[in-house]
């Protein structure tokens, strides 16, 4: 039996894991980071089977997870779409959700190595889900933190000028905002400080005076910049996955579904070289091509889509079209899940 080495302990690289080791795969992950820890997410999985789910062999989790499904966006402080969404969306932490797969994964037989940096050397049997590829042009800046906070729905997704911020309940009554920003370096700030000037920079001052005197989970402020929305530019010889491989734009609440469903065209190429000595370079091969049949449309719709939700033009058709009940509500979100 051949090992499979995966770089990477987030969603991907540890649901992966889970299922390989199931199906009796020695596995080895490789984690920069330690767990349990916060990131920049929007911490809810929005349009994942339930088969997907029981074939990576983490069905259990949600019951750890709230169920949500009304949802409103807003826009200059006015609601402009209520919405039910056509399917369930589960909402926990990053901080619970790492941690809980990672003791899965332990507790399946794995071999988990935190604090420790892998090395992007294509090899056969190594799976690099090491989450985004840096970029130095990168416009984005990601925010996030937790807070005491009263919604007005269950899912709430506000619209600024130059950047959006979605808003769900995780686990002990603590509220996740997670805002996807244009960068300006011009802008001052450490931790949620630096959260409420975006929100005042993109228009969103109602939310930022709620934030200014929110009790904020200690510890919850996370950043990162330096990504690139969409496909993701290929890395020659290596097998890739996750962030790593393309990044949906967050408005869809899709990219955690992404990272389970990435992690699932994965099992059986891999099962296939380590059982049967599949040749690596078909194996590599064929999880590409599954990856690009499972999402080239729902990242070409939500790419179309996304530039229209950070202007002022876009916002206000899309306003227009939401109050003549003339937005493709359903179709738009079965083309983006």
């Amino acid at each position: 039996m051949k090992e499979i080495t995966i770089a990477g302990g987030g969603l991907s690289g540890l649901s992966l894991g889970i299922a390989l080791r199931e199906r009796g795969v020695p596995v080895t992950i490789l984690e920069a980071g330690g767990y349990p820890r916060h990131r920049v997410c929007g911490e809810f999985v929005c349009g994942v089977s339930d088969e997907t789910l029981d074939a990576l062999g983490i069905s259990e989790m949600r019951s750890l997870c709230r169920r949500n499904q009304e949802s409103i966006w807003v826009h200059q402080q006015r609601t402009i779409l209520k919405r039910k969404l056509p399917r369930i969306a589960w909402s926990l932490s990053r901080y619970e959700m790492d941690d809980w797969l990672q003791a899965r994964f332990v507790g399946k037989g794995g071999h988990l190595q935190t604090h420790t940096r892998a090395k992007k050397e294509p090899r056969p049997g190594f799976v690099w889900a090491a989450g985004r590829c840096p970029s130095k042009h990168s416009p984005w800046i990601g925010l996030k933190c937790h807070l005491r906070h009263e919604l007005t729905s269950e899912l709430e997704m506000h619209l600024g000028e130059g950047g959006y911020v979605g808003l769900v309940e995780v686990e002990d009554g603590w509220v996740n905002i997670c805002g996807l920003f244009k960068k300006n370096t011009l802008l001052k700030g450490r931790g949620v400080e630096l959260m409420i000037t975006y929100l005042r920079e993109i228009g969103l001052g109602k939310l930022a005076d709620q934030l200014q005197i929110a009790e904020v989970r200690p510890g919850s402020f996370s950043a990162v910049a330096g990504f690139e929305l969409g496909q993701q530019k290929e890395m020659s010889d290596l097998l890739v996955l996750g962030d790593a491989e393309s990044m949906i734009p967050p408005f869809t609440g899709n990219g955690m579904s992404m990272a389970f469903e990435a992690a699932e065209q994965c099992i059986d190429p891999l099962v296939s070289y380590a059982k049967d000595g599949s040749a690596w370079d078909e194996v590599r091969a064929e999880v590409k091509l599954r990856l690009n049949q499972k999402f080239k449309t729902r990242l070409k719709t939500a790419g179309l889509c996304h530039p229209l939700l950070l202007s002022p033009t876009g916002q206000n058709a899309l306003a227009g079209l939401s109050a003549a009940r003339l937005l493709p509500f359903q179709t738009l979100f079965a083309l983006s899940h």
